[in-house]
């Protein structure tokens, strides 16, 4: 087979300004706008900036890979393009976070769902924290360009794999809905390898849409540079300080860096916007920031069918179901979002939990294995108040998130949701991801064992890929640290355009929402420094 083109290395070869900060950095750089971060919310943002004209300079701590490095290998892939080589965790371990460290960030990794941000969670922001512009018709033109722009459709091009099959057979069985699930694709060869990073560019993340164009239009990368923090006096960011990092995140040196701009846009990722913040010493006269970050916490259970399942092959996620989510009010228990997960061998190790003989019989069933997954929606409830980001004494972020009694509450309801659907879509056996799990032969079986699951830290098996708030926007400084226009109340020239804007979580995945949100944000920042009114599409 021909090698395949890879655009972005095609763009480096014609003179695209990009620079490794571990072979060096300069004493000082000037631009009119610094952008922290490359993923989903700065990869929009400088787009647009440089549509409007603007100089615009990129700081990515993560490496630059692309797809002529990607080769469907696991343990390349979790160790370079994720966030602590994908072994990232709360406090208290109880959680694993997988989050995109590189030049794209998590739209290089992910799994391409791409959800607009639900109606009732825009009209409890609009509620709760006085967010009048993000009502959902308001946003409907924001997302609209987005789809455009990435290629955002119902993914019918190709029949669900079994994996997804099972959530949709299961789902009309015991009468609940379920749905196709739009992705940002475009000439997919469905490979299933998308966490891996998109080995023929078919994904349309920012690594192969909105950073080339910006490069085009003369933004500068810096990657392997990390935004160690703000230079803040009198209610302005002065520069940023960088210092130059190796791809296992440690400094190659104490060289540093000085970005000066005319405005700033962290755009890191929750979790790490709000740490840098926090390195900074950024006003927080209210005590807001690294608070209310939240996490979708996912709960999985693992079907066994007789016929091969082949989880691990075609388009991850295809087919979901949001019955559990409608049918939540903000003040009752807590909802989920219904999905399938791929597996990969690695992800299928952790997932089917156990370790040594008790692993490797379970990974007999690999092959029949069908894994469903409950994305949690966190943040709505007064007894769900999300996690709390603090430093470590190097400065580092680090996520403290409890389980409490209400979130184990919905976990073990949705694992019994996901028992049942998956027995009525032909399971042999099930058995939930948790200390305690077993398989069990029956969906009678499966109710009795699940109820008897004791619901703690480190028990239960959690993760997520979500990560949102902990820089929320609200309609006054006391309702968030943020102003709905995206720049922070105590700091003129500073915004956020992020995950960490959201108020609570999305209760879908949470890309679009950040794209949606981002193009409403940046295109307004361009009119103000520039006069000029751009659109992304």
């Amino acid at each position: 087979m021909s090698k395949l083109p890879d655009p972005f290395r095609e763009g480096l070869a014609r003179g695209w300004q990009a620079h490794n900060g571990a072979d060096g950095l300069p004493d000082e750089v000037t631009c009119d706008v610094a952008i922290v971060g490359t993923g989903a919310g700065a990869g929009i943002t400088a787009e647009i900036l440089t549509k409007a004209g603007l100089a615009v300079v990129l700081l990515e701590e993560g490496p630059l890979r692309t797809s002529s490095d990607f080769n469907q290998r696991e343990a390349e892939a979790y160790s370079s393009l994720y966030q602590e080589s994908a072994a990232r965790r709360t406090m208290d371990g109880a959680i694993s976070v997988l989050q995109g460290r590189c030049v794209g960030g998590t739209t290089v990794v992910n799994w391409t769902s791409s959800f607009r941000t639900p109606e009732n969670t825009l009209q409890h922001w609009q509620d709760k924290y006085g967010l009048q512009e993000f009502s959902e018709s308001a946003m409907a033109p924001w997302f609209e360009q987005v789809e455009r722009r990435l290629n955002m459709h119902r993914w019918e091009e190709a029949p669900p794999n079994r994996n997804n099959e099972v959530l949709r057979q299961g789902a009309q069985k015991i009468g609940i809905s379920a749905d196709v699930i739009p992705r940002n694709v475009k000439g997919c060869w469905n490979l299933g390898s998308c966490g891996m990073g998109c080995p023929t560019n078919a994904k349309q993340s920012m690594l192969i849409t909105t950073l080339p164009a910006a490069l085009e239009a003369k933004a500068r990368l810096y990657y392997q540079t990390r935004a160690q923090r703000l230079d803040i006096k009198d209610g302005k960011v002065q520069a940023i300080q960088c210092v130059p990092i190796r791809v296992n995140g440690e400094k190659v040196s104490d060289k540093v860096m000085r970005v000066k701009a005319r405005h700033y846009v962290v755009a890191g990722g929750a979790i790490n916007s709000p740490a840098l913040l926090l390195r900074s010493n950024a006003p927080d006269p209210h005590g807001f920031l690294g608070k209310r970050t939240f996490l979708h916490p996912v709960s999985f259970s693992a079907g066994i069918f007789a016929e091969k399942v082949a989880a691990w092959a075609g388009a991850p996620q295809s087919i979901y179901s949001d019955h559990f989510v409608h049918n939540a009010p903000a003040d009752g228990p807590m909802g989920y979002k219904l999905e399938a997960a791929p597996l990969q061998p690695g992800l299928a190790s952790m997932l089917m939990g156990g370790h040594g003989a008790t692993l490797a019989a379970r990974m007999q069933h690999y092959p029949h294995t069908q894994m469903m997954l409950s994305l949690m929606r966190d943040g709505f409830h007064p007894e769900s108040v999300g996690g709390t980001v603090r430093l470590n004494p190097d400065g580092s972020p680090l996520l403290d998130y409890r389980l409490t009694d209400y979130v184990f509450d919905g976990m073990r309801r949705s694992l019994l949701t996901m028992a049942e659907i998956q027995f009525a879509a032909g399971a042999q056996m099930v058995m939930p991801y948790h200390e305690q799990g077993q398989y069990y032969r029956s969906w009678a079986e499966a109710k009795a064992g699940i109820a008897q699951l004791e619901m703690k830290p480190l028990l239960m098996g959690v993760g997520s890929a979500h990560v949102m708030g902990g820089c929320w926007m609200g309609g006054t400084e006391k309702q968030g640290v943020i102003r709905p226009d995206g720049v922070h109340w105590h700091i003129d020239n500073l915004s956020v355009h992020d995950g960490s804007i959201f108020p609570t979580s999305i209760g879908a995945n949470p890309q679009l929402s950040i794209y949606g949100a981002t193009n409403k944000l940046a295109t307004q920042l361009a009119k103000q420094l520039t006069g000029k009114s751009v659109q992304l599409a």
